[in-house]
């Protein structure tokens, strides 16, 4: 069974600084923490905060050619968590039937907010974690019992800390990219 999920913010794992992409169930009772890569939580970070780009951005372009080829995301699924690792589908919908695709729930999480898809994390991962709300989700602006930054919120009424995501990206150095270096 799936739960329907939304997406509450991005924070910073104060451990590695690695970004966190945060779901929570829209009754606010489980949280599913997935530990993403910087250029992901960027992409996600930007349309959240609905940044307009000169220039289609990966998945910018990967909506545009799914809409020009006729096709539709009903849904996107966090499937499963195997040995520390999400795993996701997205379900696309075109003149030649359904199709699953394989992804990373990042990316597929920035298309879906793209294109307004909904959201789905599987019951079992939910239980895999083990995580309820009130054990350890940061609130909006303040910090979490394990102490992670929040950096971005989908709350409308608040603000996404654009000075903080920008000085923790001026302190990486080249190296901190790994395989994404250019």
């Amino acid at each position: 069974m799936f739960i329907k999920m939304k997406v509450a913010g991005i924070i910073l794992d104060p451990s590695n600084n690695v970004p966190v992409l945060i779901l929570k169930d829209l009754e606010d009772r489980y949280t599913v923490p997935i530990w993403i890569g910087i250029v992901e939580a960027s992409a996600i970070a930007t349309e959240l905060e609905k940044t307009e780009m000169p220039r289609p951005m990966t998945h910018d372009l990967l909506r545009n050619v799914i809409r020009e080829l006729g096709g539709t995301i009903d849904r996107i699924e966090v499937t499963d968590l195997r040995d520390n690792t999400f795993f996701a589908a997205i379900h696309l919908r075109t003149a030649g039937g359904a199709h699953v695709i394989d992804s990373r729930p990042s990316d597929a999480v920035a298309l879906a907010l793209r294109v307004a898809a909904p959201i789905f994390v599987e019951e079992r991962v939910i239980a895999q974690l083990g995580r309820e709300e009130e054990e350890e989700v940061p609130k909006a602006g303040k910090q979490a019992r394990t102490g992670p930054v929040f950096i971005s919120n989908l709350n409308p009424a608040d603000k996404f800390d654009k000075a903080k995501w920008a000085e923790f990206l001026e302190s990486l150095d080249p190296e901190d990219f790994g395989k994404y270096k250019m």
